[in-house]
């Protein structure tokens, strides 16, 4: 694969640490015909400020087949060291990528990364431009937490702007059928694709089979109100007053670290362990047996197909495309807010190593069977070939 990044911009790593596109690693050669692809040009357009959407196309530009040639372009949001973004220094970066834009060289196909709001606004651009101007065939990716609620919108306007976005769309991608039923409100249900987030299995190791009895809560994301960081430290709580043998990990920074530094200087039994590193992150994930994730909203989580790699239950909540994700066999949903349920699940799992054990197993399984990066590129390629003809 040919990658280069937009001239004057970087593109941080999901660990935080900055470097241009053009030093990516290629992925291994898949299961696609090179004959069809080879010579397609592919540029890829999204914010490499860290995140699960910074994450998603790096994954996607590292691993698309050598014989495409792929760019990318950086709709400018930097991140701070804590991997949130800078307001004002956004917008104005932002505005400047835009203004670079129109001087790109034409690719084939311009595939859009986007969410709700301002991020739609902003990708709106690059979407009317690609198809307007350049002629380009368009692909529409959505992401985003919220975007359900972006859709229902009261705004004559806001509402005229989608339905012109998805129209210049070739192809809209969304993560599940539940947000194939969000986007099919603005556009023709059958130009919707579900594709879901990815990861490498084989990046995470599996210890699920060695479970030595004692059960391994794991919690690894931004510590922020929409997560359940709250209910999150409630459930813990009241689990540990119940129960001991208990061990709990939390990983992550953001304005909520206060409640769980407090949880961990109370209980010996928890480990706050801020922000870590990719490989360490791995590596906790492969030491958990419970992967917990309280969250108030999602589209389908990156970190959730990380635990369930490393062979962790989920406890999670039954809100987005988690519940087409995780089922009886995989783990156990709650309402979001609901910390004594939250708290009885947790507990539930953790008294009953054969159940946590299967579950994790299955959810190793899933990951290989329907979430891994082999499965999803190959195609998305199939499908470049097909907007591009």
């Amino acid at each position: 694969m040919s990658a280069s990044a937009d001239a004057g911009s970087e593109s941080p790593t999901a660990t935080g640490a900055g470097s241009d596109a053009e030093s990516r690693e290629t992925g291994p050669d898949r299961d696609v015909d090179n004959d069809v692809v080879a010579g397609l040009s592919v540029l890829v357009v999204g914010t490499f400020g860290g995140g699960g959407v910074h994450q998603y196309i790096d994954g996607q530009v590292a691993r698309l087949p050598d014989e495409l040639s792929v760019t990318t372009h950086d709709m400018g949001m930097p991140p701070t060291d804590s991997g949130f973004t800078r307001p004002l220094e956004g917008v104005l970066l932002g505005a400047l990528a835009a203004l670079r834009f129109p001087f790109r060289s034409r690719p084939d196909v311009t595939h859009v990364h986007t969410s709700h709001r301002f991020s739609f606004y902003r990708a709106a651009v690059y979407v009317l431009f690609a198809k307007y101007i350049w002629r380009s065939a368009v692909v529409v990716h959505v992401h985003g937490s919220s975007f359900d609620e972006f859709v229902t919108t009261d705004s004559r306007a806001v509402a005229a702007l989608q339905d012109r976005v998805f129209a210049a769309a070739d192809e809209v991608i969304v993560l599940s059928e539940y947000w194939r039923d969000v986007v099919a409100r603005r556009t023709d249900r059958g130009k919707v694709r579900v594709l879901p987030n990815a990861v490498d299995p084989e990046e995470y190791p599996d210890d699920a089979a060695g479970d030595d009895g004692t059960p391994h809560v794991v919690f690894v994301s931004n510590l922020v109100e929409r997560k359940g960081v709250s209910e999150l430290v409630g459930a813990v709580e009241a689990v540990l007053e119940r129960r001991d043998g208990i061990r709990v990990s939390i990983a992550g920074d953001g304005p909520l670290a206060d409640e769980v530094e407090r949880l961990s200087a109370e209980h010996d039994e928890v480990s706050y362990l801020g922000y870590v590193s990719e490989q360490r992150k791995r590596e906790l994930l492969g030491e958990g047996s419970i992967f917990v994730l309280p969250t108030y909203a999602e589209g389908l989580p990156i970190a959730m197909l990380e635990g369930m790699a490393g062979g962790n239950a989920v406890v999670s909540t039954a809100v987005g495309s988690i519940p087409e994700v995780i089922d009886r066999d995989t783990g156990l949903l709650v309402d979001p807010g609901d910390v004594a349920g939250l708290a009885d699940a947790l507990e539930t799992l953790a008294t009953d190593a054969e159940r946590r054990r299967a579950m994790g197993a299955n959810c190793r399984t899933a990951v290989e069977d329907r979430y891994s990066w082999d499965r999803v590129i190959d195609e998305l390629v199939s499908a470049y070939h097909s907007y591009a003809r």
